[in-house]
């Protein structure tokens, strides 16, 4: 997570004694070293004011202090509240913690792997195969399943490549829906395409952990929510974590969610297929105080210090730390290092200090896990709101300069004009790849609007109907009716560009919008739609996913006569994954858009 900060104060170099308060030397700020505490008056203040400024409605925070021979340290504080009835949020409030859980689950596959080492599961293995371990390769342990686009790949991809994103498949997060199961997901895999050879670049994949969590179902007689239960949560008595929104609910802890920008929304993962489709990639409920039980066993090298217990093994344990791929192969800063992967958690040095850590986003939360395995601090972030990770990082990093007495840096954090917290450079910066320059004379539409609405098909993606505003087949008036609400609504400096509609109910969107931009190409949004609000606030919003996922879509025609017929088009989301398919030799939208959709 480090690896998006800028850091803008100067280096400098110290040597400090255990115990010495705050100074400055040379212009720079050093805050007072190990002994004091994290949560402080000081902090307290740092975190009401970035509630304010970045617009969240409630931060849970949980500190774990340890040394050697001593039990650990906990520091457990809230801040704002859990509901729209302004209830006080509080250190064993509930959150969905989104992409912190894949760390709960790469060990989880390390204690399955460990299973099969020790002799303690006996499930048969597929013929031929002899060994279940981080080397065996996909397509032997799901031969009816797993399958790659890429031939290669779907060969030679081992369930480390998958769990540290190396497998050359970006994210096809648009893809997948309520009502898919984990086998289907993965059946999937084949019908989507890759953007880089195996082992060739980092690109963060949520369907590898699904792929992993249906990996330990066929494996371990029992469900990856009932193995992770019973093997993690279980012996760390994290007694109210859980997969299910319902028993958060029964329990009286689940915190409720916003959007960025203030809206409250619903829990997302509420329906129990969604649950069982992404509990490996982000599925776990917990709180800043049970976190902290987490974290004790991770700063102990995966063993629970109460009980002595081994949770992780510690071969699983230094598999899943160590990275195996390269996140970001410059430091942002000179206070940074690179950063590296492992199975489900980053690896950097932060002004010298080793620290592991991972974030979580979905929509309603945002969430972050830290921890220094040399200074013996874990930190865990919970925030009710989406797209706030900068504010989380910032109070993590701050926790680890003033615990560390290490030099502190200034983070201006604040909400942009979306409600999505920045860091004060990043707001006042230009918005990276903007296409907000009109200077240069736009091409209209080639062919009469009508021309690319209708039916539209992917086999890995699905079948979707465009839409425009005088349509008037039922199906189109339905979507019509949910877009009512927001058909004015839109960014563009020019409300009467021409627009296509379509309903897209997947995990991350309820629909999609089109808006015309030049020639046959499209802006193209997905979002969730609400059109009789949420709550007590009753008008009608919508909110995409944390990330604002936009991309385009670009139609190609084929000329009949006098007139032109629409082929399809190509739908593009990752501009990285785009980039690399035409760097590779794709000749056209057809083969470097990250789908392409035939029309019917």
């Amino acid at each position: 997570m480090f690896r998006r900060l800028l850091l803008i104060c100067p280096a400098a170099l110290a040597t400090f004694a255990r115990g010495q308060t705050q100074i400055t030397l040379n212009g720079v700020l050093f805050s007072e070293v190990k002994t004091k505490h994290a949560i402080t008056s000081e902090l307290s203040e740092f975190v009401t004011d970035l509630l304010q400024s970045s617009t969240i409605p409630g931060i849970s925070l949980g500190v774990v202090h340890t040394s050697s021979g001593e039990r650990p340290d906990i520091e457990l504080k809230s801040w704002g509240r859990m509901t729209e009835d302004d209830d006080k949020l509080s250190p064993d409030a509930l959150f969905e913690i989104g992409s912190c859980s894949k760390a709960f689950l790469a060990s989880a596959v390390g204690i399955l792997i460990d299973d099969f080492a020790q002799g303690r599961d006996v499930t048969p293995l597929p013929a031929g195969v002899t060994t279940f371990d981080w080397q065996t390769k996909l397509k032997d342990l799901l031969p009816d399943e797993w399958a790659l686009e890429d031939e290669w790949a779907s060969e030679k991809a081992n369930i480390r490549d998958a769990l540290s994103h190396v497998t050359g498949m970006p994210r096809h997060d648009y893809s997948y829906a309520p009502g898919d199961t984990p086998a289907g997901l993965v059946k999937n895999l084949r019908n989507l395409r890759p953007a880089y050879e195996l082992r060739q670049k980092w690109s963060y994949n949520n369907q590898m952990f699904t792929t992993g969590a249906y990996l330990i179902s066929k494996y371990a007689g029992k469900s990856y929510i009932e193995f992770a239960t019973e093997r993690l949560l279980a012996p760390m008595n994290m007694s109210h974590t859980t997969f299910w929104s319902s028993e958060a609910r029964e329990a009286g802890l689940l915190t409720q969610a916003w959007t960025k920008f203030g809206r409250l929304i619903p829990f997302w993962f509420d329906d129990a297929d969604v649950v069982k489709l992404m509990a490996g990639a982000g599925g776990i409920i917990s709180s800043a105080e049970e976190m902290t039980k987490w974290l004790t066993v991770l700063l102990n090298g995966g063993v629970e210090p109460n009980s002595n217990t081994t949770i992780i093994p510690p071969s699983a344990f230094e598999e899943i730390t160590t990275a195996h791929s390269i996140v970001t192969g410059k430091p942002a800063t000179p206070e940074m290092s690179i950063v590296g992967y492992g199975l489900g958690w980053e690896r950097s040095s932060y002004q010298g200090h080793d620290v592991i850590t991972h974030s979580g986003a979905l929509p309603g939360f945002s969430t972050s896990v830290a921890f220094l395995p040399h200074d013996g601090l874990g930190i865990v972030v919970l925030a009710n709101a989406d797209a706030k990770d900068a504010a989380n990082e910032a109070i993590v990093l701050r926790i680890v300069e003033d615990v560390l007495g290490l030099k502190r840096v200034d983070r201006s954090v604040s909400a942009d004009p979306s409600g999505k917290a920045v860091l004060k450079e990043h707001l006042e910066a230009p918005h990276e790849g903007s296409r907000g320059d009109h200077t240069v004379a736009l091409e209209p539409l080639p062919i009469d609007l009508d021309s690319f609405s209708g039916t539209y098909t992917n086999p890995g993606y699905g079948t979707l109907i465009f839409c425009m505003t005088e349509s008037t087949s039922q199906h189109c008036l339905t979507v019509l009716s949910s877009f009512a609400p927001f058909i004015y609504q839109t960014p563009s400096p020019s409300p009467t560009k021409p627009e296509l509609y379509t309903a897209w109910p997947r995990i991350w969107s309820t629909h999609m919008r089109l808006t015309h931009t030049t020639g046959a190409e499209f802006g193209l949004q997905f979002t969730a739609q609400f059109p009789e609000g949420y709550g007590r606030n009753g008008t009608a919003f919508q909110t995409s996913e944390p990330g604002d996922r936009e991309g385009r879509a670009v139609f190609v025609l084929e000329q009949e006569g006098d007139t032109a017929k629409v082929l399809g088009f190509g739908m593009e989301i990752d501009g990285e994954a785009v980039e690399a398919r035409k760097r590779a030799g794709a000749r056209d939208v057809r083969e470097w858009a990250d789908a392409w959709f035939e029309k019917v």
